[in-house]
């Protein structure tokens, strides 16, 4: 299992903005853990807070020590370790918890209290809960400087699959023991004129679960210069990772483009598109596509780009039942890297409970050069902004998993592919590109290989389509459409394409915004 931390988290720059410095003395820590006194604890009772701070100005949290956490790179910080001996069991041993020191990336500090029967106990920072060299820069922090964060590790084990570091960013390992995407409570003004705003989680209560299922509860108060909040997750580990969430948010401002239930993800390059393929590896990405299932029941996939300009993609849609950044290419080959295995890497499924009402499944694409830097967003954004003196309530659940935890029906989207337009001996139009689309599973995998009537259905916002064709592949089960489209200029083309046969929808929506590249790179 790779590490909670990886150096892109710490490149992505998740710490909150807008902190304030304070100078820190040093001083020697030492002693077993220890806590405040108790104070009653519920989650109403902090939404209540939450609400009422949001009538009041915003107040940028406190960094102590500045000059000392610079000098705590990420080498540095890595050579930090929460003591074996020093987990919090605030679970009956199901989901232990080892905590994150402070670091030059991750500066403001987080409060780590212990909920027990209605009560709530604030550790108290030690030096000492920590090992860490004789000279590290750590050594020379204020005494009560406080935790930057915590994971949930295996119990009897040292790996983790559960992590909350910076902002008000968690991560998970998921049901392959691969961390990868990032999820985030919420995503404030994404790819909007103005900067946007990163919100963080100020305290982390943690406790026994309200149910079997679930191995530990998590509540976190949230707060930043436009909105404050609290969010509660229900957790539990047994194969996928399952997180059922409460969510209270208020406005102190007016937000244009709030995102709930916000993913994060990187996707530098696949096998769709080879002309922008710079690395010696296959492919490079977290997740491959964006699955949703709407309100009305059609079941979508959007495959990834990485754009020459960030380009914002908006999904109308009323009641949504789920969608999510998935990684459905599982194959070693696909990717060819044994050090950071990007077959493993989960795919994280948002689940609504009841109704959202109208709004849009937001698809925000950065452009990017590297695998460092996380440039995927999709969120869902109501359709009435968020004003000051709003409320929100939102429930939903989290699966971080291999694969969908609810297979469609209908076939699948299982790999796409784009190259030279044209016939194969002919002189190649410029200005064409071929497209093939494979499908497998559901509805498709049922159907012989001699089965006739299969058509496909393929639009486009502007081009020329041609060469349009649906047959089996005649290897596994998998059915392939290709088409050719002719188009001009650079501007983005919107795509759709599914199957059907006498009438009855065989596969899921195939919706594809194909960048063209100029005419002299097309098919090189």
């Amino acid at each position: 299992m790779t590490s909670a931390m990886t150096r892109r988290e710490i490149l992505a720059g998740l710490t909150a903005l807008g902190v304030v410095r304070l100078p820190g003395s040093a001083h020697a820590a030492d002693g077993p853990l220890q806590f405040e006194a108790a104070r009653p604890f519920s989650f109403e009772a902090l939404a209540d807070h939450a609400r009422r701070l949001a009538a009041e100005p915003y107040v940028p949290p406190q960094v102590r020590g500045g000059g000392v956490l610079d000098r705590i790179d990420f080498d540095t910080h890595w050579k930090i370790k929460y003591r074996s001996d020093a987990v919090l069991d605030v679970a009956d041993g199901k989901a232990p918890v080892s905590l994150f020191h402070l670091g030059r990336y991750f500066q403001v500090p987080v409060n780590i209290h212990v909920v027990e029967g209605g009560q709530a106990r604030k550790l108290i920072y030690d030096e000492a809960l920590f090992d860490m060299p004789s000279d590290s820069p750590a050594r020379d922090l204020p005494h009560d400087v406080g935790f930057a964060g915590f994971r949930v590790m295996e119990p009897n084990s040292a790996a983790d699959w559960l992590a909350f570091l910076g902002g008000c960013y968690f991560r998970s390992a998921g049901e392959l023991n691969q961390y990868g995407l990032s999820a985030r409570a919420v995503a404030v003004d994404v790819a909007m004129p103005t900067p946007e705003e990163f919100p963080r989680f100020t305290d982390f209560y943690l406790g026994p679960p309200s149910s079997p299922e679930h191995d530990l509860s998590i509540t976190c108060p949230l707060d930043s210069q436009r909105m404050t909040g609290v969010v509660k997750m229900e957790v539990g580990k047994s194969g996928r990772v399952i997180m059922d969430i409460q969510a209270r948010f208020f406005a102190r401002a007016d937000i244009d483009r709030l995102g709930l239930a916000a993913l994060t993800s990187m996707f530098w390059y696949s096998e769709t598109d080879r002309d922008r393929r710079i690395d010696w590896r296959p492919e490079v990405h977290d997740s491959d596509g964006l699955a949703m299932w709407t309100g009305a029941g059609e079941r979508i996939w959007r495959p990834l780009n990485n754009p020459t300009r960030v380009i914002t993609s908006s999904f109308a849609d009323r009641d949504p039942k789920g969608f999510g950044l998935m990684q459905r290419d599982r194959e070693f080959e696909s990717y060819e890297d044994d050090g950071v295995f990007y077959d493993r890497r989960p795919s994280l499924w948002v689940e609504p409970k009841g109704g959202w009402g109208a709004g849009s499944v937001q698809l925000v694409e950065i452009p990017t050069d590297d695998e460092i830097h996380d440039n995927i967003v999709a969120t869902w954004v109501p359709e009435k902004p968020f004003r000051r003196g709003d409320e929100i309530a939102l429930d939903y659940r989290l699966t971080w998993s291999k694969d969908d935890p609810y297979p469609p029906e209908v076939g699948t989207v299982s790999a796409t592919r784009m190259g030279r337009g044209g016939i194969p001996g002919q002189p190649r139009p410029a200005d064409a590109s071929k497209f093939a689309v494979d499908f497998d599973g559901g509805k498709v995998a049922a159907l012989s290989r001699d089965t006739s009537g299969v058509e496909a259905v393929v639009t486009a916002s502007r081009g020329t389509l041609s060469r349009i064709d649906a047959y089996s592949v005649k290897v596994g089960t998998a059915w392939r459409s290709t088409f050719d489209l002719t188009v001009d200029g650079t501007e983005p083309v919107d795509l759709r394409l599914y199957l059907v046969r006498d009438g009855e929808v065989l596969t899921e929506t195939w919706l594809c915004q194909y960048l063209p590249l100029p005419e002299d790179r097309r098919g090189a």
